[in-house]
């Protein structure tokens, strides 16, 4: 089981390298993929978060356990505590991505940044991927609103990038023109 323990911290510079292509999917990436996913669900249980010290988190790429890996897992829960968005993504990439803009009002966080970094970060309404399953089949997904942050998110630490990267420094709590808050 992942705890807090197994997540790398900034500045470590493994969280600011663009991850490898995973060119054959074999167990121990599935199992690896597996412990990432159950790793976001754990932490969404307020029991097993409180009992392992877990932070909650709604997505974890690898490069965040420090495996030099394409690939991530999504788990978002509705107010009901029932799956509406379980994802476990290999080698994603963009296909698509609206022109329309969106950002969460109250900033974004992340696992594997202590530090809170005030801001907006804006990101693209709604987003088309290509990606494989741990069956190694490629289908596509669409997302918008909060789920297609938290892509965008997930994609980024695959390339190296943090959050806080994309804070505008001279106007961080300023919505850009046209962008409207997810939903």
């Amino acid at each position: 089981m992942l705890t807090m323990k197994d997540i790398i911290r900034d500045p470590d510079p493994n969280l600011r390298k663009k991850a490898a292509e995973i060119k054959e999917i074999n167990q121990e990436t599935v199992n690896q993929l597996r412990e990432m996913r159950d790793y976001v669900i754990n932490s969404q249980d307020e029991a097993v978060a409180e009992k392992y010290g877990l932070r909650p988190g709604v997505g974890l790429a690898a490069p965040q356990i420090g495996l030099d890996k394409r690939m991530t897992a999504i788990y978002i829960e509705d107010e009901e505590g029932s799956p509406i968005h379980d994802y476990m993504l290999i080698n994603p990439r963009v296909k698509s991505h609206s022109v329309t803009e969106t950002y969460l009002p109250a900033g974004e966080g992340c696992l594997s940044v202590d530090e809170d970094y005030p801001g907006l970060i804006h990101r693209y309404q709604r987003v088309k991927i290509k990606a494989l399953d741990i069956e190694g089949n490629e289908f596509e997904l669409k997302l918008s609103g909060v789920p297609a942050v938290v892509l965008q998110h997930e994609l980024d630490h695959l390339d190296g990038i943090l959050f806080y990267d994309r804070i505008d420094k001279d106007m961080p709590m300023e919505p850009k023109i046209g962008a409207r808050p997810a939903e």
